[in-house]
């Protein structure tokens, strides 16, 4: 698999593309990267045990030599009969950012909890800046809830092998925002305020009211006022006018 490491902190994109399997989901091929030939596992840590089940089955389909354990917190883990640490850890979040007090806490306390076991973030948001958060909090990975199991699989693989896995997704996006803070919303900030700029590149980028709301912090209903705003002050007609204005 090849790989492109940017900077100097062995940060390593990795196109989803990449990775998509040429055979039916649940098949019998074996990634040779995730193998669990020394007895080690991969501990799935999520308090929702419906999701954390399918995810540990979706994964041991793709892969069936990993395998896999599952614990609703870490404190649930650690009452379990005593084994050796994990191979890899994913901490799954879902309806909270990485950026909130209560989730950083929780993936900086698994970080020095299991010292070198690297700690996988996986989360709903793809945004480049929640994604070094979670980096920087000492989290070896970050995978969005957006992407095939096939991706989560192989983040998984290079986590293990020391890297550090970033969607190139995410890296491409924060690119185009900052293109755009140069040749796109800004050339209107003599009529849009600050909030109405940062909609309005939400905008431009395709994004649903309810993402909106979510990454910006406010209500859906404030979005809709924004976005009437900015129709209004670009003349168009409807949402797809104004977000073709904006490119």
């Amino acid at each position: 698999m090849n790989t492109e490491s940017i900077g100097q902190n062995n940060i390593t994109p990795l196109r989803s593309e990449a990775f998509r399997s040429e055979h039916a989901f649940g098949s019998n091929i074996v990634t040779d990267d995730i193998t669990d030939d020394d007895g080690d596992y991969v501990l799935i840590i999520d308090p929702r045990t419906l999701d954390r089940e399918c995810l540990s089955q979706s994964l041991s389909m793709y892969s069936p030599a990993m395998t896999i354990r599952t614990a609703g917190s870490i404190d649930e883990w650690r009452r379990q009969p005593p084994r050796d640490d994990p191979a890899a850890i994913l901490l799954v979040f879902s309806g909270t950012k990485v950026s909130d007090p209560a989730t950083c806490e929780k993936i900086s306390n698994a970080a020095k909890a299991f010292g070198g076991v690297p700690v996988i973030v996986i989360a709903d948001s793809d945004d480049l800046g929640e994604i070094m958060k979670a980096v920087e909090l000492g989290a070896r990975g970050y995978i969005p809830n957006s992407v095939r199991v096939s991706v989560a699989a192989q983040a998984i693989a290079l986590a293990r092998a020391g890297g550090v896995f970033i969607p190139a997704s995410s890296i491409l996006a924060a690119k185009d925002a900052i293109s755009s803070a140069v040749n796109g919303p800004n050339c209107h900030s003599d009529i849009f305020t600050p909030r109405e700029m940062e909609v309005a590149e939400a905008l431009r980028r395709g994004k649903a009211n309810k993402i909106i709301a979510y990454e910006m912090n406010l209500r859906e209903s404030t979005v809709k006022v924004h976005i009437r705003n900015i129709m209004k002050k670009l003349h168009a007609t409807n949402r797809t006018e104004a977000a073709f204005k904006l490119k």
